[in-house]
């Protein structure tokens, strides 16, 4: 961020015009898809924002039986049908409905709404980490990311409680194997460092919070012919459990029987007292969908009274991000482009973006084998969805001071470039079809792609968050646009093999002369390092 912003929470009432349409939705979505930044420029920006965070949709259909072949064959799920009905896993079709799980996951986020809700599961991912190669068992990950969506919007104590006996979540971090006997401290120590106090100037709770904590939470565990998860009150601490003065030196009484359950709704009551909750869970808001740094400034304008309402509202999250995303500090003009796009929003935006034609559901099969593909492209770019590195997420979304810095590396960049380039030059394949970029249907979505500047000028404010200099766009009219054209630098030698295009589209050597020259165009600007940044 070059200049610093000392904006704050006060409601934007400057310029809604395309470029802070597009800013808006490439935070929100993946992507700003040309159709959704026509659609949302007419409508003002509190009615954008509302419906990008109030608009409900159903939850989407469960993933489905994509994954027969010639070397296996599911006996119990037909070939295109729900797998999650099923209660019989072993190694085999476990390993294919957790790649299938994966696949349908990233297909949600490339077939998005026009709702924030695939971003906010996400983000609460990254939040409340698993990873589906430890939990291992793909009914467990699917129903955890459903729970993801159920509260993606809603409320956060009620997803802390949710999650806190969640079956993928007591597999992930033992919670399972939490009894009397043996007390395991790795939920009690992540619920308080990870998911709620975090790590902030006032976090002060202790050691012995952690183990008083890990005693509260003992009892639970998983059902592995139903896969869900129970309460066993013989495996429970009936004792009392003892807090530091972080907590008001609270003690939570032991309770016996199938009432110990309770225990958990006072220990998160006990911790939803803090304060620091608020400010930790708007710090990674903030991060997530502003900028990474936050300087004393912006605590005190933007976090303090953010967090302040998050209390307010009881913790309700769409108020939060109403106020954030509304506000004049997120469309400071330093905020635009001053993040770096993670693999996911490179590899499902360019997808939304330029339309990206995938196969229907009634082509299932390929459908879902594009979606791995693809998926696998973002995973080689360090963001395997559904398998974080770690407890903590992705660095990039937290270590300091490199935080989104992390996604770029001599070795990620020039991948990120060489699935940029084979989008737009071949694209990928599968069973005889072909996904990839039409750079002439893209085209033919801008307002003017028939005068050369405006061509170049609108493809760049399409991709980019920030503008080029009027030199810069010169030199790519005619070094890469009109270079070796009759005339090279007359504007009207590609005006014309425009027109020529669009009157007679069967004359194959102007379209090729077209369709090159365009592909030349898109790779230039998707290789540039302002296409890396949203």
């Amino acid at each position: 961020m070059a200049t610093p912003v000392l904006s704050g929470l006060r409601r934007y009432k400057g310029k809604w015009q395309k470029p802070q349409v597009a800013h808006l939705l490439r935070r929100t979505l993946f992507g700003a898809k040309s159709e959704d930044v026509v659609y949302f420029s007419g409508r003002s920006l509190k009615k954008t924002v509302r419906e990008l965070i109030e608009k409900e949709y159903p939850l989407p259909p469960p993933p489905i039986n994509a994954y027969n072949d010639d070397k296996y064959t599911d006996g119990e799920i037909a070939a295109g049908a729900d797998w999650t009905v099923s209660v019989k896993y072993d190694g085999m079709n476990n390993f294919r409905r957790k790649n299938s799980f994966k696949s349908w996951w990233f297909g949600l986020m490339v077939g998005q709404e026009r709702s924030i809700r695939e971003k906010m599961v996400l983000f609460w991912h990254n939040h409340f980490v698993t990873e589906t190669n430890t939990v291992d068992n793909a009914f467990f990950c699917y129903r955890y990311n459903v729970l993801l969506r159920q509260h993606a919007l809603g409320n956060f104590k009620e997803l802390v409680k949710a999650m806190t006996i969640e079956p993928a979540m007591l597999r992930y971090l033992n919670g399972y194997a939490n009894t009397k006997k043996a007390p395991d401290e790795n939920y009690g120590r992540e619920l308080q460092e990870l998911f709620t106090v975090g790590k902030g100037p006032d976090s002060h709770y202790t050691e012995t919070d952690v183990k008083a904590a890990a005693r509260v939470l003992t009892g639970y565990t998983l059902n592995y012919k139903t896969y869900t998860a129970s309460f066993d009150a013989r495996r429970h601490d009936e004792g009392d459990k003892q807090f530091s003065a972080f907590y008001g030196n609270q003690v939570i009484k032991g309770v016996k029987g199938a009432g110990a359950t309770a225990e958990v709704d006072q220990l998160i009551d006990m911790i939803f007292a803090r304060e620091e909750v608020s400010k930790f869970i708007c710090r990674k808001l903030y991060r997530f969908f502003v900028y990474h740094a936050i300087d004393e400034d912006t605590e005190k304008s933007v976090i303090v009274p953010l967090a302040e309402l998050f209390r307010k509202k009881d913790y309700a999250i769409t108020p939060v991000l109403e106020a954030l995303l509304s506000s004049r500090h997120f469309f400071d003009q330093a905020n635009y482009g001053a993040m770096i796009k993670s693999p996911v929003d490179l590899t499902v935006g360019l997808c939304r973006e330029f339309g990206v034609a995938l196969p229907g559901a009634e082509e299932y099969m390929d459908q879902y084998g594009f979606w791995e593909q693809l998926r696998n492209q973002a995973a080689g770019l360090q963001q395997n969805i559904g398998d974080p590195p770690n407890v903590a997420g992705w660095q990039a979304y937290y270590q300091e001071p490199e935080y989104d810095k992390l996604w770029i590396s001599s070795d990620t960049l020039p991948r990120r470039n060489q699935l940029t380039d084979r989008m737009i030059s071949y694209g990928f394949g599968r069973n005889g079809k072909k996904i990839g970029i039409d750079v002439v249907a893209f085209a033919q979505k801008l307002a003017h792609p028939e005068d050369p500047d405006q061509l170049i000028g609108e493809a760049v404010s399409a991709l980019y968050s920030v503008q080029l200099p009027a030199e810069d766009l010169q030199l790519i009219k005619t070094s890469i646009l009109l270079s070796g054209l009759t005339g090279m630098a007359s504007d009207h030698y590609w005006t014309n093999a425009w027109a020529n295009l669009q009157q007679k589209p069967d004359d194959k050597a102007n379209r090729s002369l077209v369709t090159n020259k365009l592909k030349a165009l898109f790779k230039y600007l998707m290789d540039k390092p302002e296409y890396q940044l949203m």
